[in-house]
Order: structure tokens, then sequence, then C-alpha cells
């Protein structure tokens, strides 16, 4: 069994962003001997790790090669176009970290088992705040012991990880959890506007749905905090949303599992993406319920 990849092992780290900007700033605290890569300007000289003047450079010798990237799309664009992995060494582990397709993830990881390269896949859920705090959850997917190798590292950035099963099981695990999220939204704002225009006091309804069955993650830290204000700042684009909405959709319709409820959101929030623009907020999608 290879051994687990602890500091101060060199860490690749694609996708600077807003989640994975402080991502890769958690592994640096930690010991490991991170570079990072994002082909935005703007990213990289935002950095709070060293950045590489390449891809090719970033993951040059690296064990560990993290993308963090808006889509498996753009992950595939990252290694397997252009140069990237000329100089990746045998052995090391990828760990797709972005909101990927599922099918996509097990796609990718038959292309680089040839190039001999491990994958999991191993997204988050708890948004910008919980990437700043490293304590994002984490569904992992993979070969056991690629999972295990990779542990450390993932210990670093969250505190509770989910070992959900096989190559693309954690980017399904992330799809189907937006999904319920993105749902349990829409009926918190769609409560909230039927409410309003009764003349019940939006304030006193959220308490009454925090304190009753109604409660769920949106009516506990959106409704007050995003939505009744009208600040929409959330920190999570609606187009990102969409995206994952659309993979669980997807997902159900390649299994045979009659999803009409997914299917239905799936279209609402490509919808609200398209009207609103896929960099407006995801709690944005209130300005459509009660403009």
């Amino acid at each position: 069994m290879a051994p687990r990849i602890a500091p101060p092992a060199a860490v690749a780290f694609v996708g600077l962003g807003t989640m994975g900007a402080p991502m890769a700033g958690h592994l640096a605290t930690k010991g490991y001997a991170v570079r990072g890569w994002d082909i935005s300007e703007a990213a990289r000289a935002a950095s709070p790790v060293p950045v590489a003047p390449s891809a090719r450079a970033a993951l040059s010798g690296a064990e560990a090669i993290i993308t963090m990237l808006p889509d498996g799309n753009a992950v595939r664009e990252a290694l397997l176009e252009g140069d990237a992995l000329a100089d990746a060494a045998p052995g090391a582990l990828v760990i797709d970290m972005s909101s990927s397709d599922p099918l996509g993830t097990r796609a990718l990881g038959e292309a680089l088992a040839s190039r001999g390269l491990a994958v999991i896949d191993a997204p988050v859920s708890g948004g910008v705040r919980k990437a700043r705090e490293a304590s994002l959850a984490i569904m992992a997917g993979g070969e056991p012991g690629e999972i295990d190798r990779a542990m450390p590292l993932l210990e670093a950035m969250g505190v509770s990880v989910f070992r959900c099963g096989a190559l693309g099981a954690g980017h399904a695990m992330k799809a189907l959890n937006n999904y319920v999220s993105a749902a349990g939204l829409v009926a918190a704002v769609e409560a909230l506007a039927i409410g309003r225009r009764f003349g019940l006091d939006p304030e006193t309804m959220v308490d009454v749905l925090n304190a009753s069955t109604g409660r769920n993650n949106s009516t506990e830290n959106k409704l007050k905090q995003q939505v009744i204000p009208r600040s929409f700042a959330a920190g999570f684009a609606i187009g990102l949303m969409a995206k994952d909405v659309a993979a669980a959709a997807r997902l159900a319709d390649g299994l045979g599992v009659e999803a009409p409820l997914a299917q239905a959101m799936a279209e609402r929030w490509a919808e609200a993406a398209h009207r609103l623009g896929p960099g407006a907020d995801h709690t944005a999608i209130a300005r459509l319920v009660a403009p």
C-alpha cells in the first residue's frame, strides 16, 4: 500500500478561486509544499501560496494534484489538454475536488490511469466560509487505498470526510446534495412569497419554520441572512447550482430512476441562471419568485 501523502510532500493546486485559494492556503499552513496554478491572472496575483509559471511547472514532480475548478470539462482541459502532465510523477494522485459529472469522472480516471496516475473525487460542501475555516464536508469516491493516501490532505481542508464508494461516488453525492439544497431553497422562497402576500410577517415565518418541520439549510442560513434583506451574497453562483442540479437530474435519467422533481428543479435553475446570469448568487433565485 502506498504511504499517506503527508507534509512536506509537494502538492499542485489547480484552481485558486474563492474556494480553492483558502483550501490551498490551509495545506501550506499544515506544512505541504504547495504550488498553485490558475488561468486567471487575478487569481494568481491574489494566491496565498506560491504560484508556478505554468500548469506544467505546478504539476511537475507533485505527489498530489488537486483540482478545484468549475466543472469536469475544466478539469479535463486543465489536465489532459496541452502539456500540463508532461512532467507529472508516475503514481501521483489526482484529487478532483470540483463539482464534476460522476460519469465524466470515471472517464477521467480511465484516461489518467493510462498515464500512470491514480484519481479520486472529493467534492466539498460548506461554501466559502467553511473553506476559509477548513471546516468543509468532503465526499470522497475512489479506491479505498487511494482515499487513505489522500486523507491527511483532506483532513487539512475539512472536518468531515465521507467515503461514498467507487470513483465518481463523491461527485454523485455532491450533485444529489445540491439538488436537495436547491429544492429546499425554492420551497422556502416560494413559501415566504406566499406568506407575505397573505399578510404574514417574513421574520416570524422564518422563526416558525426553524422551530417546526419545515426547517432546512435555507430557512436557517439564507432567508434572514440573504433573501429577506435582498443582499443575495451567500457566495455560491447560481450557474454552479444549476449545473449541479442538472447533473443530479441526468444521473437519475441515466439510471432509469423516475425523479420528476429533480427534472423540474433542473429546468427551474437553468431558467434562473439564464435570466439572472450565471454569476449571480444562487439565493437571487428569490428575485424570480418575488421581484
